[in-house]
């Protein structure tokens, strides 16, 4: 049984992420890196690449372009393909991913490389664009749900390993994949995670900490993104520099960025996104807004008539959207602690759990324009599913009478 307590090892970070990668190549037959072109994810990609070169093995390396990315970004990843070339099958995927946009209420998700489209840029050389290379995607499908898909079709029925650039410390989220009670891990490796019969995800570097990253970029000289440098100058702290999808939650208080860091790519986001420049200006703002920190109603309503007040304003499709998602929740709590309804607000309601339902924490989660509704414990919808699913709710959506 896996503990969620920290324990220390008794050797250094750096140590036990070589003892666990030598161990991966030990175990599995086949190897792939999944590559952001982040700090964390390059260092385990230097840390991968220096066993895989004593013992003369070829890893694969995924990395996936959101076609809105860093032109620093991309060129570090170029970089890094070309210092490794002799030792990793590559993929470049250029495909088109149905993702969220945050930003607009309007555009609500976002395809990037999407057919017909004026995109920021062009699909790079050794971009992978042909859907038919890969005979499990489905147009348009999400993050989520390419990425297993691609290790199972990358592993060939052989044992897998994906290693995966995550530390425990970056996220509540990232801690609890780590430390979760319930997964199938590989021979009870607390640094795996099971995709399916053949796969696992491995964490080499899940104990690793922002200053262990930059000891090491620093001690070995390693390639880096020069992303990181230039934010660090534009006054960015280090908990908050990210590389990865633009218009997401969390992603998209990075926005203002672009405007110093890539001028020439930020006038094209603008012509090719809705709304990037209203979540450039902002976003970033603390406040009420976006419902980022605390939210706020007009005197002469209840959280619920807001609820109600905030779907009206919105475009039809989007406000069906939230409502069909919002009728889940309402009725999950009615058959359970609240038969007559969650209250308009309680303690603790709008905090980073999710234990105390109500009408105020709905209109947090409408305010950011959280599409997917996380706030309200909802995972990434697959795309697959999507027309299926909103027939089912129409049909649940009258037979509760909810919403």
């Amino acid at each position: 049984m896996l503990s969620p307590n920290k324990r220390p090892l008794g050797i250094s970070v750096l140590e036990a992420a070589r003892n666990r990668i030598s161990w991966m190549f030990d175990t599995f037959e086949r190897v792939c890196v999944s590559f952001s072109g982040g700090k964390d994810s390059s260092v385990m990609f230097h840390l991968v690449m220096e066993e895989a070169i004593k013992r003369n093995r070829v890893v694969g390396v995924m990395f996936v372009d959101w076609e809105i990315q860093f032109t620093h970004t991309i060129n570090h990843v170029q970089k890094m393909f070309d210092l490794y070339k002799e030792y990793i099958d590559p993929y470049w995927i250029a495909l088109p991913f149905l993702t969220e946009n945050c930003t607009s209420m309007y555009e609500p998700e976002w395809i990037c490389w999407e057919p017909g489209k004026k995109w920021v840029r062009e699909v790079p050389v050794s971009g992978i664009s042909d859907y038919k290379r890969f005979s499990f995607y489905t147009y348009p499908m999400t993050f989520e749900e390419f990425v297993p898909k691609f290790g199972q079709w990358y592993s060939d029925g052989k044992l897998t390993a994906v290693v995966v650039g995550i530390r425990a410390d970056e996220s509540l989220h990232r801690y609890s994949t780590i430390t979760s009670q319930t997964k199938t891990r590989f021979e009870d490796k607390g640094y795996t995670t099971q995709l399916s019969e053949t796969v696992y995800n491995v964490y080499p570097i899940y104990d690793w900490k922002t200053a262990d990253v930059w000891t090491y970029n620093g001690k070995y000289g390693c390639l880096s993104n020069p992303l990181y440098t230039l934010m660090y100058r534009a006054g960015v702290p280090l908990h908050n520099m990210r590389v990865d999808e633009p218009f997401g939650e969390k992603q998209r208080r990075g926005l203002w960025l672009y405007h110093i860091l890539d001028p020439v790519m930020w006038a094209k986001i603008v012509e090719r996104i809705n709304s990037a420049n209203f979540g450039a200006l902002y976003v970033k703002e603390r406040g009420t807004v976006l419902g980022n920190y605390g939210v706020t109603k007009p005197d002469n309503h209840t959280w619920k008539s807001y609820a109600e007040l905030l779907l009206s304003s919105m475009p039809i499709k989007t406000a069906e959207h939230y409502k069909n998602k919002i009728a889940v929740y309402l009725r999950w709590y009615q058959v359970r602690d609240y038969p007559e309804g969650i209250p308009d607000c309680q303690d603790n309601d709008v905090g980073p759990k999710d234990a105390y339902p109500s009408w105020r924490r709905i209109c947090k989660i409408l305010l950011r324009n959280d599409y997917w509704c996380k706030g309200l414990s909802f995972s990434v919808q697959k795309s697959s599913a999507t027309e299926k699913y909103l027939k089912l709710m129409k049909i649940r959506r009258e037979l509760w009478n909810l919403i």
